[in-house]
């Protein structure tokens, strides 16, 4: 199969969370020459385990995954960020004449990496009205000068009278983590060749939600309580930052600093995760070549093999 292309082909396994994708990444592992890549905005940070539902120490020995413990808790790790590192790995593997197998449910990472980052992110109201209010209170100049600690060369070009620009400016910092003239020259490299996309869904979304309360008890019976213990020990973590806004932690979090009791973190924890699998299917559903699988259909393996051996 692999010596009629140029380049094995790359299989993505998306889907809302809970719905049984790292275990037919497995599968494919134990049946077809690949690596698995992980897709995950959450399992990028290492000691964030419980919570993320991460592949276990022995899973992770017998399935490698790629992508995931890569970043501190403290890290940003963003769109742009995955796509150059989820193409390093893909070009790695291709080049041992091994298949890449990327399984997640961050679906910004998927099209990222499918159409191509896109080179300035949206705007974003939120982050708007706190730069006018910041230059408010200290005025544009003072604006301007930030900008020029974090991009020079967009500072000299936007000058500290021209509060639209500077603000987009500023803005596309905050949003991406990149500065403005970064992203100029970013030239939306994407994946090449086949790329067969399979996303698992539910039959009945009861039956995912079900799954998801009984993963978040679970989590609490590994001893996740402890985990953001851990984390809240350290003095350079706080609730703001997106590793620990992530489903689940943000939670426990709140309950741990006594802002809620028990029953309710666990109850905006479920109503969060459960929330999360709506935006992931909702994005599915108007996702483009895409291939849909049964969530627990026992042929699913299958399904993936017979697609692959029609390319």
């Amino acid at each position: 199969m692999l010596s009629t292309h140029s380049q094995p082909p790359v299989i993505c396994l998306m889907g809302p969370t809970a719905s049984g994708k790292t275990a037919l990444a497995m599968e494919l592992f134990d049946n077809l020459p690949c690596d698995i890549i992980s897709v995950d905005s959450a399992l990028v940070y290492r000691d964030m385990d419980i919570g993320t539902a991460k592949p276990t120490l022995a899973e992770q020995a017998q399935y490698p995954h790629r992508l995931i413990n890569i970043k501190d808790a403290t890290e940003s790790y963003s769109a742009a960020d995955f796509c150059a590192d989820a193409l390093k790995e893909i070009a790695d593997i291709r080049a041992q004449n091994r298949i890449p197998v990327l399984v997640g449910g961050t679906m910004m990472y998927f099209k990222s990496l499918i159409d191509g980052i896109s080179p300035l992110p949206a705007a974003d109201k939120t982050i708007r009205a706190s730069i006018a209010e910041q230059a408010e209170q200290h005025g544009w100049e003072y604006m301007h000068q930030q900008l020029a600690k974090i991009d020079p060369q967009s500072a000299q070009r936007i000058h500290q009278n021209d509060p639209q620009r500077l603000t987009r400016a500023l803005e596309v910092f905050q949003i991406s983590g990149h500065t403005l003239s970064q992203l100029t020259e970013i030239k939306g490299d994407r994946v090449e060749g086949d790329v067969l996309q399979f996303a698992i869904a539910p039959k009945e979304r009861s039956t995912l939600h079900e799954r998801i309360a009984l993963r978040f008890d679970q989590m609490i019976e590994q001893g996740f309580e402890q985990e953001v213990v851990n984390l809240k020990q350290r003095s350079d973590l706080h609730a703001d930052l997106p590793s620990i806004r992530c489903v689940g932690y943000r939670q426990m979090w709140q309950y741990l600093d006594g802002e809620i009791d028990h029953n309710e973190m666990v109850f905006r924890g479920v109503c969060a995760t459960r929330q999360l699998a709506k935006r992931q299917l909702t994005w599915l559903r108007s996702w483009p070549n895409l291939r849909w699988l049964e969530m627990e259909d026992k042929q699913n393996l299958q399904h993936v093999l017979a697609a692959l051996s029609n390319l």
